[in-house]
């Protein structure tokens, strides 16, 4: 399956671009995700906290992923 993630703040310049697509098989999870993308982009382990969302929706690390989600990294976040 294809997977299209959306990349904002910091996870945009540490990658260096918007969007990244993977071709995973199916099943997978976000913690399995989160993993890979911390193979491939090994300064993302240097954030505080990475909170992946599904379909604009938090997603917890054992939720199953299909190809028609919306996915999006969200970076920490800071306020003033």
């Amino acid at each position: 399956m294809k997977l299209t993630i959306a990349l904002f703040g910091i996870t945009k310049e540490i990658v260096g671009t918007s969007q990244l697509v993977y071709e995973l098989h199916e099943g997978y999870k976000v913690d399995s995700l989160l993993g890979k993308l911390y193979q491939d982009y090994p300064k993302l382990q240097n954030l505080k906290s990475l909170l992946v969302a599904v379909n604009s929706e938090y997603a917890e690390n054992e939720q199953v992923l299909n190809e028609q989600d919306e996915i999006a990294l969200i970076p920490p976040v800071s306020g003033g």
